[in-house]
């Protein structure tokens, strides 16, 4: 028995799958490159072995138990930590009993996809998690993780990752990745300087963490000559730990570029916590706009995640706190949005801001025209949920006419489930290979170039985008 189908998101008509099958057996066996996500870094620094099946697949991973939390089950019952000093459960095989109980809620997704691969491919396991496996699933993973051969660095070498990236605030002291520089294992993971919790006037405790940035930095960041040199300089830190982007998750797009005392008054607006809405939104886009010129001079790539109503559940955030699934998205301005950043930047072609979207709606009007015209954009992979053979798919199809494949980045998997990983690559290599076997078989590719593509989609434009 298999618990994957060899032939999974090939197209069904012959001639095509064939075709897809042909270009797929030039890139399974890439390695991976895997530049945006949220791994623990602690993991490859320690390198313990993973501590149970509960917290390897379910506890870290909001598209599992944001489905369950979906059909009434609480996320305490699935082991989710309480930042309200609330009781939640400890006992994995409990949480992986009821998570197997479950697992039927995930049928027709890609989490079932991705989970599937990875029992079988990375575990070796060939029957399906029902009620009735769940002991036999746990028992099995958990003797697994007890050998050497399935710790972090292991399995990061198995799954043939050239290098991944996390993802870290920018008050972190970075120190599990400096204990991976200090050891001797040659496996590559890198930082991402994510500054939110600083920039945004409306993130919890803002007003502190500048003033953290402060003394970390050394410099005066009750003004705001002293803000910009403190994110100058833990930039350059971040550097140091082989940060080639950073990145940044917005509730808007929004960008500005408004005259100096302006933004002083918002800056300390924003520190004393007397910012309306829109003041706040704005600061925001100044920083953007802020972050795109510090790139011009330091060279890290511009990620920007807009769209997203990020922890919708008031409840669930008072109780768990960020991201825990309640991120919803909502529409999303692009053109307009923008332009104040392009006109300060855009044309400039030594820059990389790679735009990612929630909003399917804006790929064809908004963000391929952008990405086909601005020398210094590039577009995203389908993002959270639209990562999947339909997602990639739609993405394709909006996309490929008007800004080509050479202005997109290939694929990042986002994720936080380290063993989703292959899995993720895997869906997405299959799925771009059936896209380009339609252009083959419709004369709009030559069969010889659909393979040079196959192999950038895969590997190349990530590697040059993010310049690793």
């Amino acid at each position: 028995m298999s618990l994957t189908d060899p032939d999974r998101l090939f197209p069904v008509e012959p001639a095509l799958r064939s075709l897809a099958k042909d270009l797929y057996a030039g890139i399974a066996d890439l390695s991976i490159l895997s530049p945006h996500g949220h791994c623990d870094p602690r993991w490859f620094a320690e390198n313990k072995r993973f501590p149970n099946p509960a917290e390897l697949f379910v506890i870290p991973d909001h598209y599992i138990f944001r489905m369950l939390v979906s059909q009434g089950i609480g996320m305490d019952t699935l082991g989710l930590s309480r930042v309200d000093g609330g009781t939640t459960e400890r006992d994995p095989r409990k949480i992986w009993q009821v998570f197997a109980d479950n697992f039927h809620l995930l049928r027709g997704t890609p989490s079932a996809m991705w989970l599937n691969h990875s029992f079988e491919h990375v575990f070796g396991i060939d029957i399906p998690l029902t009620s009735g496996t769940a002991t036999e699933y746990f028992d099995h993973i958990d003797a697994k993780l007890g050998d050497d051969a399935y710790r972090p660095r292991a399995l990061f070498d198995r799954f043939k990752i050239d290098a991944l990236a996390t993802t870290e605030s920018a008050l972190d002291d970075l120190s599990w990745h400096q204990m991976i520089r200090d050891s001797d294992w040659p496996g590559k993971v890198v930082t991402t300087y994510r500054p939110d919790a600083v920039v945004d006037p409306e993130f919890e405790g803002f007003a502190k963490n500048v003033v953290q940035l402060g003394a970390i930095t050394g410099e005066d960041t009750a003004t705001y000559a002293g803000y910009l040199n403190a994110h100058r300089a833990r930039r350059a830190f971040f550097k140091t730990m082989g940060a080639t982007a950073s990145d940044h998750g917005h509730p808007s797009a929004r960008t500005e570029d408004l005259p100096r005392a302006v933004v002083e008054d918002l800056f300390h607006k924003a520190c004393a916590g007397t910012c309306t809405p829109d003041e706040a939104d704005a600061f925001r886009g100044q920083m953007l706009t802020e972050m795109a010129r510090m790139s011009q001079d330091d060279g890290l790539v511009l990620q920007i995640h807009p769209g997203s109503w990020r922890n919708h559940s008031a409840q669930t955030f008072a109780a768990y706190g960020r991201d825990m699934g309640f991120d919803i998205p909502s529409r999303t301005d692009y053109v307009a949005a923008l332009k104040p950043m392009l006109d300060a930047v855009g044309m400039d072609p030594n820059l990389t801001i790679i735009l990612f979207t929630l909003d399917e709606t804006a790929y064809s009007r908004e963000l391929a025209p952008l990405a086909g015209a601005y020398p210094a954009l590039r577009l995203g992979p389908p993002w959270w949920f639209h990562d999947s053979y339909e997602g990639i798919k739609r993405f394709r199809e909006a996309t490929t006419e008007t800004c080509g494949f050479y202005n997109t980045v290939g694929f990042n998997d986002d994720t936080r489930a380290f063993c989703s990983i292959p899995a993720r690559h895997d869906v997405s290599r299959r799925s771009d290979c059936a896209y380009l076997a339609q252009l083959v078989a419709t004369g709009r590719l030559s069969q010889a170039d659909a393979h040079e593509v196959a192999q950038d989609l895969a590997y190349g434009l990530a590697k040059a985008a993010y310049r690793l």
